[in-house]
């Protein structure tokens, strides 16, 4: 069914206006609240984070709160209310709604815009319509600043929105309705499917934990324990001794510089950058080659991914190459995921800011080494089990974001009512 067919049969020859907020409800801009603030009971307090965290558009819980004295001086969340963020760095995330169901009041901060809607206007409907392109094109008419976007509660209530039927707020709100209950059961749809995946995927987890632990335990097989540095060909911590580090000079040549995050983000090997070194760069730094084991040891500890290319990266890497005749990177890699829990630890005793640990601690770490055929026999067992829950894990995301897409289709054709200007005289 074309889209305009679609329209034309739900709303019946009705009438639809674009209006502004301000004129379909009360408008207010939430009060000071910071993260000291909160507590474990009290009062109930939808923050920043939440308004992106709950994929239906709607809320009846929170996991914040605030004191009952301190919410006394806060502005209030009523049931029915929107919340809008109105601020920041990315202007995609400035306008994005939730719709507050709990039965107990709560308060949100100043990062958001309050709205409780008229007598004209469904809080899930225009939280709906806060994802259409008609909407991003309205909210970028008011976007002021540059590194923080912020669009005022005063230029939220000039947005203009679609309204069927606005002289009769009973049919309104009937076709309203109807356009969020579509618009629900794609959202529904899409949410349960990614609750099933993401059950599968931690299952699949679950069970390669298992078999990870369960090889490399060695209860009875023999086994040698040795050190980093002597299973390697070359280990140590990457360089950077350039100062300032941030030099542009150092920087936009063709050599790779890996750093923490493409470690983070990385499967099992690292196949992107962000970051190049100049010529200058690589002077002061050191080339890894390609299979070069990485492993971080600064903030998160012991991630690790194997290099896919030759890269040079900083002193928070340490650098493992396998010597061939006693061990591979792949097996290393194992090893290590099975003792990160209890690195992560040691880190944390260590410092108490930062979670990190030294180039010694790794030196000094004993791992269990059988012999190269059983090495291999593991690695082959492990990674069946890790290829499958990476393909879990890339059919999770591929669901959701065609779900995401179906979401979206439907919502643009539910909600494209065309603005005054955009019809043809």
């Amino acid at each position: 069914m074309s889209n305009i067919s679609f329209i034309d049969s739900l709303l019946n020859g009705v009438v639809v206006e674009w209006k502004a907020l301000g004129e379909l409800g009360q408008l207010f801009r939430g009060s000071g609240l910071q993260k000291k603030d909160f507590t474990e009971t009290g009062v109930p307090a939808i923050h920043y984070g939440q308004i992106y965290t709950y994929y239906g558009l709607s809320t009846s819980k929170t996991k914040s709160f605030v004191s009952p004295d301190l919410a006394r001086q806060l502005r209030k969340v009523n049931q029915g209310d929107v919340i809008i963020t109105n601020t920041s760095e990315n202007l995609e995330d400035v306008g994005k709604a939730l719709v507050y169901l709990g039965e107990q009041q709560a308060v949100t901060g100043g990062h958001a815009t309050i709205l409780r809607p008229g007598n004209c206007l469904l809080g899930k409907y225009f939280a709906h319509f806060t994802q259409t392109s008609k909407f991003s094109g309205e909210k970028r008419r008011y976007a002021k600043g540059t590194k923080v976007i912020d669009v005022s509660a005063t230029d939220m209530a000039k947005i203009r929105i679609p309204i069927p039927c606005p002289d009769n707020p009973k049919k309104s709100l009937e076709i309203q309705s109807e356009i969020v209950r579509i618009l629900d059961t794609f959202t529904e749809l899409a949410a349960e499917l990614a609750a099933e995946l993401t059950s599968e995927l931690r299952v699949r987890k679950k069970q390669y934990n298992y078999y990870l632990e369960k090889l490399l335990s060695f209860e009875t097989e023999e086994v040698e324990w040795r050190t980093l540095p002597e299973m390697s060909l070359d280990f140590g911590r990457g360089r950077s001794k350039h100062r300032p580090r941030n030099d542009g000079k150092l920087y936009g040549g063709n050599i790779p510089f890996i750093q923490t995050g493409d470690i983070r983000g990385a499967a099992r090997i690292i196949t992107s950058y962000e970051q190049t070194y100049s010529e200058l760069g690589l002077k002061q730094s050191k080339l890894w080659p390609k299979g070069t084991l990485c492993i971080t040891i600064a903030a998160n500890i012991a991630e690790t991914s194997i290099l896919g290319f030759d890269a040079c990266f900083p002193d928070s890497v340490i650098g493992f190459v396998a010597d061939p005749s006693k061990t591979s990177s792949a097996y290393v890699e194992f090893v290590l995921q099975a003792a990160k829990g209890a690195l992560e630890q040691k880190g944390k005793e260590r410092s108490s800011a930062q979670s990190n640990i030294n180039l010694e601690t790794f030196e000094q770490l004993r791992l269990p080494f059988p012999s190269l055929v059983e090495q291999a026999r593991i690695v082959a067992t492990l990674d069946k089990f890790d290829a499958l829950t990476d393909a879990i894990s890339e059919a999770l995301s591929h669901e959701i974001e065609l779900r995401q897409k179906q979401c979206k289709y439907y919502r643009d054709l539910l909600l494209s009512f065309p603005k005054p200007e955009e019809v043809a005289v």
